[in-house]
C-alpha cells in the first residue's frame, strides 16, 4: 500500500481506511484496488500484522473511563447545594450543632442518591463492547482461518454465513441470498438484502448502502464475502459510540461580519458569555430540567435576601460585635433557606417513581420524572414502539373476485381476532373508509370459491414458517415474519398447512421439491403433489416481488367469478401495477402469488435436479397480498391525548418514506389530508433523513415547521433534529430500541427506552424504561411527571 494513502485523514465514509472516496461510492474492484489486497489470497500475514500497528486494534475505544471524583463533584455544584453546604457551615460556626446536623444529612443524603443513580448512566459505553463479534473469518495468504475479531485490519477478506455477527464494516465483495440483521443499527425490523455489484450516491444512509455490511450485525440468511473497510471507533457502530461521549462544545463562537472579520469587542462578548455560562452550568441555573432551574434560580434568590436580612439585623445593632447579635443575624439568614426543600423533592421523586413501576414505567434518574410533565415534543421510533412490530396482512385482492380485508388486531400471530371483509371491487377503487361488511365466517368465504382455494393454496404451501395453538391455547408462530403473516392469513380461512400435509391419513398435499427464496430472482418457489381420492394433480406455487411473478406469468384469471385463465396482456400488467402501487400508498409491503401445474414428471424424487428456471415460468398470476407492522390499537388514541396536552408528537424511523407516512396518517401525527395545509408547511412535515441532513442548522430554524416524520432516519440525524427542537426552545423526550438510538436518549432532555425490544445500550444511555414498549405508557409518565411538578410548587408556595 503506498505509504501517502497512509497518511490520509479518514473520511465519515472511509472510516479508517485510505479510501479516495467512501467504500459504498465505489465499485469493489475499485475497493479492493485502492486497499491494495488481493480478491482470492487477502493481505499477506506480514502487511496485515503491519496494518495492525498502524490503525490499532479492531475494538472500541474504552475512553477516559468513569471518573468518580467529577461524578462527587457535580453531586455538589448546584446553586441548592451550594446554599446549604453554606448554610451548614455558619451554623457549626455559630454553634448550632442540631440544625447545622439536619442540613448536613440532608446535604449527604442527596449527594449519595445523586452519585448512585449518575454512576449508574455513565456506565452506558461499556454495554456496547458486549456487541461486537469475538472472531471473524480471514483470507490471508490463501489460507482461510478465524481470528480474534480485534486482530481485523481494513484490507482483509472476510467471509460471513447464516449466524455470523459482522467483525468490522465490510464492501461486499460477493452475495449469494445475503441478508443482514440491522435493527440495532438502523431501526429496520425486517432483514437487509444485500447486492455486491451496486453503487450508491455519498449521502445516502447507512440503511440503504445495500452493498455494505456493518460491525455488530447478524447474518440470517446466505453468505457473503467482503474487504473490510472500516475498523474500531471509524465503523458506523464506532461512531455511535463517539456521539455518546460527546459532550458538545462549551464555549461561544466569536461573532463574525459578511467577509468573516471580527473585532475585539466580539472578542470580550464571547468571552464574557462562555464565563456567564459556565457559572451558569456550575450553580445550575442554565442546565437540567425545567423545575431544577427554577429552583437553582430559587436558591440564588433565597441566599441573596439571608444576606440582605443578616445585614440588617446586624444594622439594627450598629453592627455591634457581640456574639448573641451574630448569631441573631446568621440565624435570621438561614432561616430564609428551605433546607427541607431538598428531602421533600427526593422523597416526592421516590414515591412517584414506585407508582410508575405500577403503569409499565421503570424511572433510572429520580429528576426525568419530573422533566417529563415539562415536555413539549415527544420524538418516538415507529417500529414496535408505535407500531406492534409484527407483520401482519392487511389486504388480499383477487382479480376475478374482489380485496378480502383483515381489521386491526393486537394479537398478530391469532387468525381468529381481527375482522375479515370483502368487497368485490380491485383496491384502486377502493373507498377505504367504507370497506365491505364484515364477515362473521371467514371460512364460509372459502365455500365454492375456487379462486380463493387457489390463492390460499400458495399462500400456505409456498411458506416455511410454522403458526399453530399451544397446548395452553395461545397462538404462537416462528419463522420469516412476511412469511408467518401470510401464512396467519391463509389460517383465518381455516387454510393452514398443517391441515393439509401433516404426517397421518388425511394428508392432502405432499412436497416433491422447494426453491427457496433468492435475491437475484426476488422468488421463492415449491412443486406438491395432490393426492385423493377425487383428484391427482402436482403443482407449481410460486410468491415474491411482483413485478418479477408478471413478468413470469403468462395467464391471469381475470374476469369476473370466472375460474379460467385468460392470456396475460400489457393492460391486464398496467392494471395489476395500478392496483400494487395503490397498496403501496397504504404503507403495505406488496407481494404477488401465482400457480402452475407441472406435468412434466408424475413422480419426483425431492432431491431431483429440477432446473429452477423452468419450473418458474409460464405461471398463472392469482393476486397480491399487502403486508405491513401495523399501529398498536392504542397509539392513535395517545397522540391524540399529546396534542390535547400540548405535545407535539414526531416519528423519526429507519424505514421507508411511503410506509412511514402513511402509518403516521393513520394514527394521527400526520393530517389525512394535505391539501388543506399550506405547500411550504406540508413540504416540511415529512422528510427523509438525507434531505433533513442538506440542510443547514440556519436553513432549519427557518423551515415553518420542523418535520412530523424523518425517514430513513441515521444516528446522527436524530441528534440533529434534538438540536433542532432545543434551538426553538422546546423540551424533547426521545424514544427508542436500538444502539442507533442511544446517541439521541443521551441527548435528549428525557431518554425513553423500550423494556423489551430495547438494547442494552439503549436501556444504559436512557432515563426512564417502558417495560411493555407501548407508547401509551409515555402518556402515564408524562401525568405523573406533571402530577409531582404541581406538588413541588404548591410545597414552594406553601413554604
Amino acid at each position: 500500500m503506498p505509504d501517502e494513502k497512509h497518511d490520509l485523514p479518514p473520511d465519515s465514509g472511509s472510516g479508517g481506511s485510505p479510501l479516495s472516496q467512501p467504500a459504498h461510492t465505489l465499485p469493489y474492484e475499485a475497493v479492493i484496488k485502492e486497499l491494495s489486497t488481493g480478491l482470492d489470497e487477502g493481505l499477506a500475514p506480514e502487511e496485515a500484522s503491519r496494518r495492525l500497528q498502524q490503525y490499532g486494534p479492531n475494538k472500541l475505544d474504552e475512553g477516559e473511563g468513569v471518573s468518580l471524583v467529577k461524578i462527587l463533584v457535580r453531586q455538589v455544584a448546584n446553586a441548592m447545594m451550594l446554599v446549604l453546604i453554606l448554610a451548614m457551615a455558619v451554623s457549626f460556626g455559630i454553634q448550632s450543632w442540631i440544625e447545622g446536623g439536619v442540613i448536613c444529612a440532608v446535604i449527604v443524603l442527596n449527594i449519595i442518591v445523586g452519585f448512585f443513580q449518575e454512576y449508574a448512566a455513565e456506565k452506558t459505553m461499556e454495554s456496547l463492547h458486549s456487541l461486537s463479534s469475538p472472531t471473524g473469518t480471514v483470507s490471508r495468504g490463501g489460507q482461510t482461518f478465524s481470528v480474534p475479531s480485534s486482530e481485523i485490519v481494513p484490507g482483509d477478506m472476510v467471509e460471513l454465513r447464516t449466524g455470523d455477527t459482522v467483525p468490522a464494516d465490510i464492501r461486499l465483495v460477493e452475495a449469494v441470498n445475503f441478508e443482514t440483521d440491522e435493527a440495532l443499527l438502523t431501526g429496520e425490523s425486517l432483514p437487509v438484502q444485500k447486492e455486491c455489484d451496486a453503487t450508491f450516491k455519498e449521502d445516502t444512509g447507512p440503511g440503504d448502502r445495500l452493498n455494505m455490511a456493518y460491525s455488530s450485525s447478524t447474518v440470517t440468511r446466505g453468505r457473503g464475502r467482503g474487504v473490510v473497510v472500516s475498523t474500531g471507533m471509524f465503523t458506523e457502530i464506532g461512531s455511535i459510540a463517539l456521539a455518546l461521549r460527546a459532550s458538545g462544545n462549551k464555549r461561544r463562537q466569536v461573532k463574525r461580519g459578511p467577509n468573516g472579520e471580527t473585532k475585539k469587542r466580539w472578542y470580550v462578548q464571547a468571552w464574557s458569555l462562555t464565563w456567564a455560562d459556565a457559572v451558569g452550568r456550575f450553580l445550575g441555573v442554565n442546565v437540567g430540567t425545567p423545575l431544577q432551574r427554577k429552583l437553582s434560580k430559587l436558591a440564588c434568590l433565597l441566599f441573596g435576601i439571608a444576606v440582605v436580612f443578616a445585614i440588617i439585623c446586624m444594622a439594627a445593632n450598629e453592627f455591634s460585635s457581640n456574639t448573641e447579635v451574630i448569631m441573631y443575624a446568621v440565624a435570621t439568614g438561614i432561616s430564609m433557606i428551605p433546607a427541607c426543600l431538598v428531602v421533600v423533592l427526593t422523597i416526592t421523586m421516590a414515591v412517584g417513581t414506585k407508582r410508575m413501576v405500577e403503569r409499565n414505567v421503570i424511572v433510572r434518574k429520580l429528576d426525568s420524572l419530573e422533566a417529563l410533565g415539562a415536555v413539549t415534543d415527544i420524538c418516538s421510533d415507529k417500529t414496535g414502539t408505535l407500531t406492534q412490530g409484527k407483520m401482519v396482512v392487511q389486504k388480499a385482492w383477487i382479480p376475478s373476485r374482489g380485496t378480502y380485508s383483515v381489521g386491526p388486531s393486537n394479537e398478530p400471530f391469532n387468525p381468529t381476532v381481527g375482522d375479515v371483509t370483502f368487497t368485490p371491487i380491485p383496491p384502486s377503487q377502493l373507498d377505504h373508509e367504507k370497506e365491505g361488511t364484515t364477515t362473521e365466517n371467514a371460512e364460509g368465504l372459502v365455500s365454492g370459491n375456487r379462486q380463493l382455494e387457489d390463492f390460499l393454496d400458495v399462500a400456505s404451501m409456498a411458506n416455511l414458517s410454522h403458526v399453530y395453538k399451544s397446548e395452553e391455547g395461545e397462538w404462537n408462530a416462528r419463522g420469516e415474519p412476511t412469511e408467518i403473516a401470510i401464512h396467519v392469513f391463509a389460517s383465518r380461512f381455516n387454510w393452514n398447512r398443517d391441515r393439509w400435509i401433516k404426517k397421518g391419513q388425511g394428508t392432502v398435499w405432499h412436497q416433491q421439491a422447494e426453491f427457496p427464496f433468492d435475491s437475484t430472482v426476488k422468488k421463492m418457489s415449491v412443486i406438491f403433489s395432490k393426492i385423493t381420492p377425487q383428484e391427482t394433480r402436482t403443482m407449481v406455487f410460486t410468491k415474491g416481488a411482483v413485478e418479477r411473478i408478471v413478468d413470469s406469468c403468462t395467464s391471469v384469471i381475470w374476469d369476473q367469478d370466472s375460474s379460467t385463465p385468460v392470456p396475460i396482456t400489457n393492460d391486464h400488467r398496467e392494471k395489476i401495477m395500478q392496483n400494487m402501487e395503490e397498496l403501496a400508498k397504504l404503507g403495505l409491503r406488496v407481494l404477488a402469488l401465482a400457480h402452475r401445474p407441472y406435468t412434466a414428471q408424475t413422480q419426483l424424487l425431492e432431491d431431483a435436479d429440477l432446473n429452477r428456471e423452468d419450473i418458474e415460468n409460464d405461471l398463472c398470476f392469482l393476486g397480491l397480498i399487502g403486508l405491513y407492522d401495523p399501529p398498536r390499537p392504542e397509539t392513535a388514541g395517545s397522540i391524540q391525548a399529546c396534542y390535547r396536552a400540548g405535545i407535539v408528537v414526531h416519528m423519526v424511523t429507519g424505514d421507508h418514506p411511503g410506509t412511514a407516512k402513511a402509518i403516521a396518517q393513520q394514527v394521527g401525527i400526520l393530517p389525512t389530508n394535505f391539501n388543506a395545509v399550506a405547500a411550504d408547511v406540508a413540504d416540511a412535515m415529512v422528510m427523509t433523513a438525507s434531505q433533513f441532513d442538506k440542510l443547514t442548522d440556519e436553513e432549519v430554524d427557518l423551515l415553518p415547521t420542523l418535520p412530523l416524520v424523518i425517514a430513513r432516519c441515521a444516528p446522527q440525524t436524530k441528534v440533529r433534529m434534538i438540536d433542532a427542537l432545543h434551538r426553538r426552545g422546546r423540551f424533547a423526550a426521545m424514544t427508542g430500541d436500538g444502539v442507533n438510538d442511544s446517541p439521541s436518549l443521551k441527548h435528549a432532555d428525557v431518554g425513553i427506552a423500550m423494556g423489551q425490544a430495547g438494547s442494552d445500550v439503549a436501556k444504559d444511555a436512557s432515563d426512564i424504561i417502558l417495560t411493555d414498549d407501548n407508547f401509551a405508557s409515555i402518556l402515564n409518565a408524562v401525568e405523573e411527571g406533571r402530577r409531582i411538578f404541581d406538588n413541588i410548587q404548591k410545597f414552594v408556595l406553601h413554604l
